[in-house]
């Protein structure tokens, strides 16, 4: 039996559909991967909409559709939870990166309480802030960690806390273990957490929890920016960080409880 006779038709598909977004320059309409690929229209629509579900591609402004730059050159191939939570952080990401004009962050916890970064949105603005996916960030000194730390279980972030080399990154980085511990233990009050230039020298941002269906904290967002901006917008930024967290744990399937439900 050769290769081609042996090959399951909608597998193929599949991975050449990868294939040619992992080589495309620029993201690609649907109409472009049905004349690259000749699939009827209705079944290369259906394995996009497969692929962005799953965390494997993500579809932008514009019905656009690129490979997921996790697959293509960060920590490697996704799959289930985590791969749904990118999916359904990507349209609230854009529109919080759109009013805000600043770039945006999904982050989540590794086991070992450090932060993962899932995905991001980056400003278009000529002056902004980035960060690579593959990087993976100190939590005491980061918004994100903060949050993250602030909603596990006191007694590993205790442990991630007495584990973790407290260095002083740039001028401003705060390293004392009980100023930290406090600042996450408002960042659990208040509902959101600030790194004001301790991670990145001029670089500070906002992150608020995002929960899933259980009200479990599952990732944090996060908006960043230079720190001339941020001092100029810094109450606009908690407002909507927190607002856009509110409506990607609603996505998730999250129900806050009312006081009047209490």
């Amino acid at each position: 039996m050769n290769r081609n006779s042996a090959e399951v038709k909608s597998a193929a598909r599949v991975l050449e559909l990868l294939e040619l977004l992992a080589r495309a320059p620029d993201p690609m309409s649907l109409k472009e991967v049905v004349d690259e690929l000749c699939y009827p229209k209705s079944s290369a629509f259906n394995l996009l909409a497969t692929l962005v579900a799953r965390g494997y591609v993500t579809r932008e402004q514009g019905d656009l559709y690129r490979l997921h730059e996790a697959v293509r050159g960060g920590p490697g191939w996704m799959g289930g939870p985590e791969a749904q939570l990118i999916a359904t952080a990507r349209p609230v990401m854009e529109v919080l990166r759109d009013t805000l004009g600043e770039t945006v962050f999904l982050g989540g916890r590794r086991s070992d309480g450090r932060v993962k970064l899932l995905a991001k949105c980056v400003s278009r603005q000529a002056i902004r802030f980035d960060s690579d996916l593959d990087m993976s960030d100190p939590s005491y000194c980061t918004a994100m960690g903060r949050v993250l730390l602030s909603h596990w279980a006191p007694d590993r972030a205790s442990a991630y806390l007495a584990r973790e080399r407290i260095v002083r990154i740039t001028d401003h980085t705060v390293i004392d273990r009980a100023q930290i511990r406090q600042i996450i233990e408002a960042a659990r009050i208040n509902g959101y957490a600030i790194s004001d230039q301790e991670a990145v020298a001029d670089g500070s941002g906002v992150a608020a929890p995002v929960r899933d269906q259980r009200g479990e904290v599952v990732a944090a967002l996060n908006a960043a920016t230079v720190s001339m901006r941020f001092d100029q917008q810094r109450q606009r930024m908690i407002d909507q960080v927190i607002r856009h967290a509110d409506e990607l744990s609603a996505r998730l399937g999250y129900r806050a409880i009312s006081s009047q439900e209490s």
